[in-house]
C-alpha cells in the first residue's frame, strides 16, 4: 500500500469563496488588473469602518489584552454575551454556558471536534456556508444535506430532513439568517425541526451571526428560544453586525438544561483549555458592542447603506433576462439563478471563471455551497450600490455572450 503524506480528510475540505477562482482573481490583481471581490462578506474592503464606541474601547483599555484571559473568556464579555442572548429569549444561561472564539469558524471547529467522529453524520442546509462542511468533514464525520425549497423562499424541506436522519446523526445544523441565501426562517419552520430534534434526540446548531442585519423591520427568533427543552448551541458574534471581521469574534452559548449540554460544556473546556484562551483585544470591546445598537441599525434603515445596496442588487436582477433571484430578509448575500434553459450554463464553476476573465469580477459558485444543481451564484451585497448595480448590469452582458 502507498503512503500518503497527507491525511485522508484532507482528500475532501475546500473552500470555492477562496477556490481557484479567487486565486486566479490574486493573480490578476498582481499583474495590475482591478477585480471587483463579490466573494467575501468582508465589509472593511468595501470601506464600512467600525463604530466609534468600539474603536474607543480599544484605544483606551488595549493594555488589558496582552495577558491570556479564562479559557471560557473574559468574565465581562460573559456577561454581555449573558445579557444579550438572555434578552432575545434564550433560558438559563450562566457564564459557564458561554465559550468566546475567534469568530464562528473557530466554534464551529470546536464543535465538530468535540462532538463529530469518524463516520458519524451532521444534517446542513443546502444550499450552506461551507465552513460546516468542511468543520464536519474535518472531524472526520459526513455531511448529509438538506433540502432548502427556492419556491418556497429557501425554507427547509421537512420531509427531506425526516427523512435523511439516520442512527449516525449526531446534529442538525440552522443557519438563520442563511448563507448564502439571505432569508430568514419563520419560527413555524423552526418549531417544526425542534420537534425532529426532540423525536430523535439530536443536538442542534444554530448559526445566528447574522441576527442583527434583518431588513424591512423583520425580527430574528433564536432556535433556542423556541426550544428551551433541546441541546442547541447557539452561535454568534460581532464581525458582520459591527464590521470588525478582523478582530475574529465570536462566540458559543449552550442551552438546555441535558446531559448531552452537560458533555459538551466539558468537552468543550478541554478544546478550550488547550488553546488557553481567544483573543483578549476582541472579548474586551463585547461589552460596549452589544450596547451600540445604533451602528448597526443605521446601516438596515432605508437611507442606510445596506439597505440601498440590497435594493439596487435584487432590482438590476429583476431586470436582467435569464436571472431570478429570491429577495434577502438579511445578512449580505443573495443568491440568483440562472436560466439554464436559455444560455449553455452547464458548469457554474466554470461560468465564474469565465465571468472573472470578461468582465473582472469575483462571485462563488452555487455548488460551492454543497448546492446540487449549477445554476445559481452567491453575490457578496457590500459594494456601494451604484457600483452593485452596474456589476449586476455586467454579469447580465457576459450571460448574454452565453446564449444558446
Amino acid at each position: 500500500m502507498q503512503y500518503k503524506f497527507m491525511a485522508e480528510r484532507m482528500e475532501n475540505i475546500h473552500s470555492d469563496i477562496r477556490g481557484p477562482v479567487f486565486f486566479r482573481a490574486l493573480e490578476m490583481e498582481a499583474q495590475g488588473e482591478k477585480v471587483l471581490k463579490l466573494n467575501t462578506g468582508n465589509p472593511a474592503t468595501f470601506g464600512f469602518k467600525m463604530p466609534k464606541s468600539i474603536k474607543e474601547v480599544i484605544i483606551k483599555d488595549v493594555e488589558k489584552s496582552l495577558g491570556y484571559c479564562g479559557l471560557r473568556g473574559m468574565k465581562t464579555a460573559q456577561e454581555a454575551i449573558v445579557e444579550y442572548e438572555t434578552s432575545k429569549g434564550i433560558q438559563g444561561l450562566t457564564v459557564d454556558d458561554v465559550f468566546i472564539t475567534n469568530g464562528v469558524s473557530e466554534a464551529a471547529s470546536m464543535l465538530t471536534t468535540a462532538l463529530v467522529g469518524v463516520g458519524d453524520e451532521v444534517l446542513m442546509p443546502s444550499p450552506c456556508y461551507s465552513l460546516w462542511s468542511n468543520s464536519v468533514l474535518a472531524s472526520g464525520g459526513v455531511p448529509v444535506y438538506y433540502d432548502c425549497n427556492e419556491e418556497e423562499n429557501w425554507s427547509p424541506d421537512i420531509d427531506d430532513i425526516k427523512a435523511k436522519i439516520t442512527k449516525k446523526t449526531k446534529a442538525i445544523v440552522i443557519i438563520n439568517p442563511n448563507n448564502p441565501t439571505g432569508v430568514l426562517y419563520p419560527n413555524s419552520v423552526l418549531l417544526e425541526i425542534a420537534e425532529i430534534a426532540r423525536q430523535n434526540d439530536i443536538v442542534v446548531f444554530s448559526d445566528e451571526i447574522y441576527d442583527r442585519l434583518v431588513f424591512d423591520g423583520k425580527v430574528h427568533t433564536s432556535f433556542a428560544k423556541l426550544a428551551p427543552d433541546l441541546t442547541v448551541v447557539t452561535l454568534n458574534g460581532l464581525s458582520k453586525s459591527h464590521c470588525v471581521c478582523g478582530l475574529r469574534c465570536g462566540w458559543i452559548c449552550l442551552s438546555g438544561n441535558t446531559e448531552k449540554a452537560k458533555e459538551l460544556n466539558k468537552a468543550l473546556v478541554a478544546i478550550a483549555s488547550v488553546r488557553l484562551c481567544s483573543n483578549a483585544l476582541m472579548q474586551l470591546i463585547i461589552p460596549t458592542a452589544l450596547k451600540d445598537t445604533e451602528y448597526t441599525k443605521q446601516m438596515l434603515c432605508e437611507t442606510g447603506r445596506l439597505y440601498l445596496q440590497r435594493k439596487a442588487c435584487v432590482e438590476a436582477i429583476n431586470e436582467i433576462d435569464g436571472l431570478s433571484v429570491v429577495p434577502n430578509d438579511g445578512a449580505f448575500y443573495i443568491f440568483p439563478k440562472i436560466d439554464t434553459e436559455r444560455f449553455n450554463v452547464t458548469d457554474d464553476k466554470a461560468f465564474a471563471r469565465g465571468l472573472l476573465e470578461a468582465k473582472k469580477i469575483l462571485i462563488v459558485a452555487g455548488t460551492g455551497f454543497g448546492y446540487k444543481t449549477p445554476d445559481h451564484f452567491r453575490v457578496v451585497m457590500l459594494p456601494e450600490h451604484q457600483t452593485l448595480r452596474q456589476a449586476m448590469y455586467d454579469i447580465g452582458d457576459y450571460l448574454q455572450t452565453l446564449k444558446k
